[in-house]
C-alpha cells in the first residue's frame, strides 16, 4: 500500500485566509484615512498651494491690478522691488519692530505665567484678567487704541500732559517714535495673555517632583528658576518664539489702522509695502507679488533657523 499524498504544512495558528483577511483591513483602514484626510487636504490644496503657485507666477508676470496680465518679464519685478526706495527701510523697521515686541512680549508672557501659577485665590481672577484682551480682535483693538491716543477725543494726551511727559496736548501717532511705541503697546495689551497660557502650560508641565529635590538639595530660587525651569520650558519657549516673530515680521492691522505707514513712511512695515505696490502706488501685482515670494522665503529661512537653534541649544 502506498502512503496518503501529506497535507501541506500549515501553521494550527493562522488559517489559510488570515492574510488576505488583514490585507482587506489594512485597505479599508487606509481607505477610512484618505476618506477623513480628504476634506482637510482639498482645502489646503486650494487655499494654501494653489494660491502660492498662483503668487510664484504671478511674480514673473507683468500683471497689474487693472490690466491683467501682460506676459512674463521676470526677474524684472524682482530688481524693482529691490531697488524700490521704501523696501530697505520697511525691512529695517520691520526686524526693528519685530524685535521690540518678540522681547517683550516673551518675557512680559514668562513673568505673567510664573504670576498665575502659583495657587491662590487671586490666580484665577488673574489669568482671566490677563486672557481677557486676547477675545478682542486686533482689528477692533487697533480702532479702539486709536480713538485712545487721538489727540481731540482721546484721554491719553491728556493724561501725558498731566504726568508732565509732554507740553500740552500732543499727537501720540505723529511722531515715528510714538508711533512705534503706541502700536508695540497695543499688541503687548492684546498678545501677552496669549504668551502667557502657552508658556502657563509649559510651567505646568514640569514634574513638582524636580522643584523638591533642588530644594533639598538647597539651590535658591534664582538658580532653580536658570537651571530646572528654562531648560524644562525650552520646547514652550521655542514655540512661543517661533510665533512671535513670524507674527510680527507680518504684522499689517495695527499699523494700517493706527498709522497707515506713517508718519513720512517710518513705520511702513514689509506687508504694508505689499498691499501699497497692489493698490495704492504702483497697483501692480507683479511687483507685489514678487515682494511676497521674498517675504516667504526670508520667513521659511529664519524658522529653520530658530529651529535649528533651539534643537542645538536642547542638545547641549
Amino acid at each position: 500500500m502506498t502512503a496518503p499524498a501529506s497535507a501541506p504544512d500549515r501553521s494550527p495558528l493562522t488559517p489559510p485566509t488570515a492574510a488576505p483577511a488583514r490585507r482587506r483591513r489594512r485597505t479599508t483602514t487606509s481607505r477610512t484615512g484618505w476618506a477623513y484626510a480628504s476634506p482637510t487636504a482639498a482645502l489646503v490644496l486650494s487655499l494654501f498651494v494653489v494660491p502660492i503657485g498662483i503668487v510664484f507666477f504671478m511674480s514673473g508676470s507683468d500683471w497689474s491690478l487693472l490690466g491683467g496680465n501682460q506676459g512674463t518679464n521676470f526677474p524684472e519685478n524682482f530688481t524693482q522691488v529691490l531697488a524700490h526706495r521704501q523696501f530697505w527701510p520697511s525691512v529695517r523697521f520691520t526686524l526693528l519692530y519685530t524685535v521690540i515686541a518678540t522681547v517683550l512680549l516673551i518675557g512680559l508672557g514668562l513673568g505673567l505665567a510664573l504670576i498665575v501659577q502659583v495657587s491662590s485665590r487671586w490666580s484665577g481672577f488673574l489669568r482671566t484678567a490677563f486672557l481677557l484682551p486676547t477675545a478682542l480682535g486686533l482689528a477692533s483693538a487697533s480702532l479702539l487704541f486709536y480713538a485712545l491716543y487721538s489727540p481731540q477725543v482721546g484721554p491719553v494726551s491728556r493724561w501725558l500732559e498731566q504726568l508732565g511727559v509732554t507740553e500740552g496736548v500732543v499727537s501720540i501717532l505723529g511722531s515715528p517714535a510714538g508711533a512705534l511705541w503706541g502700536t508695540v503697546f497695543l499688541v503687548v495689551w492684546r498678545f501677552a495673555g496669549f504668551y502667557m497660557l502657552l508658556l502657563l502650560v509649559g510651567l505646568q508641565n514640569i514634574p513638582g517632583d524636580v522643584y523638591e529635590a533642588a530644594k533639598l538639595d538647597g539651590a535658591k530660587t534664582w538658580q532653580t528658576f536658570r537651571s530646572i525651569t528654562l531648560p524644562l520650558l525650552r520646547p514652550s519657549l521655542a514655540l512661543s518664539t517661533i510665533m512671535c516673530v513670524t507674527g510680527s515680521l507680518l504684522a499689517f492691522d495695527q499699523f494700517y489702522i493706527l498709522t497707515k505707514g506713517g508718519p513720512d513712511s517710518s513705520t511702513m512695515t514689509v506687508v504694508q509695502l505689499i498691499y501699497n505696490l497692489a493698490f495704492e502706488s504702483k497697483r501692480d501685482l507683479g511687483m507685489a507679488a514678487a515682494l511676497s515670494v521674498i517675504t516667504l522665503l526670508a520667513l521659511v529661512a529664519i524658522n529653520v533657523f530658530q529651529l535649528r537653534a533651539m534643537r542645538g541649544s536642547s542638545e547641549s
